[in-house]
């Protein structure tokens, strides 16, 4: 079994930064990708930002250029710097990870960006 833990979000200003880690433990395989998800209310939960063994990223659109998604794989840690934090940002974030062939996802993390 795997299990994900995430740093606790928070209340933000506009325009403000979070920084949001997920640690994996357990029977844990090589990690191909890890990747951050959210969830707005009454949306479907959209990728966030991927990154993959090799250390490539990609990024939904709405964020290129305010986060940055990184690893440390001696930690089985994925992170996501989020800058210049806008409203629109606001959802309850969720890691996710790739290993032995099976998905796995962090129990959410709540970020709220105030106006």
């Amino acid at each position: 079994q795997v299990q994900l833990v995430e740093s606790r979000g928070g209340l933000v200003q506009s325009g403000g930064s979070l920084r949001l880690s997920c640690t994996a433990s357990g029977n844990i395989d090589t990690i191909d990708n890890m990747g951050w998800y959210r969830q707005a209310p009454g949306k479907q939960r959209d990728m966030v930002a991927r990154i993959f063994s090799g250390g490539s990223t990609n990024y939904a659109d709405s964020v290129k250029g305010r986060f940055t998604i990184s690893r440390d794989n001696a930690k089985n840690t994925v992170y996501l710097q989020m800058n210049s934090l806008k409203p629109e940002d606001t959802a309850v974030y969720y890691c996710r990870i790739n290993t032995g062939g099976r998905l796995y996802w962090g129990q959410g993390t709540q970020v709220s960006v105030s106006s």
